[in-house]
């Protein structure tokens, strides 16, 4: 297998592996309605209508990393919503550990950090846009 097709194609799993994770916690959300999160956000003093955001980054964007549409808008959106997460969500954890002794916010440092390359990187050719 030649070089390009290797790098297409890993820009294939690391586009698909993180759209299929973030898009499951998108799904969680709509199951669960989005109450939780208009309230949170209306806890910070902006507008609860800004909750739905959050279906942007967590449905739509996976969805156009997963098939491969303009990925790299997708990643950016990913990230976007990612560094939302963190600062409204999850800042009281930046230095926690868990009880397995990694990170706290691992899980959200992965899918961020993830999701900022793709949007480096673009899709490969293994895509619905190919680039």
């Amino acid at each position: 297998m030649n070089p390009a097709t290797q790098h297409d194609l890993a820009k294939l799993f690391l586009r698909v592996t993180l759209g299929v994770l973030v898009l499951l916690h998108g799904i969680a959300k709509l199951r669960g309605g989005m109450g939780g999160i208009e309230r949170l956000v209306e806890a910070q003093g902006l507008p609860g209508v800004l909750a739905y955001g959050v279906l942007i980054g967590e449905v739509v964007a996976p969805l156009m990393l997963i098939i491969g549409f303009h990925a790299r808008l997708g990643g950016l959106l990913v990230a976007i919503n990612m560094a939302v997460a963190i600062a409204l969500v999850h800042m009281g954890e930046l230095a926690a550990f868990n009880r397995q002794g990694g990170w706290a916010l691992e899980l959200q440092a992965m899918f961020l950090v993830s999701a900022i390359a793709i949007a480096l990187l673009g899709p490969g050719r293994f895509s619905a846009n190919a680039r």
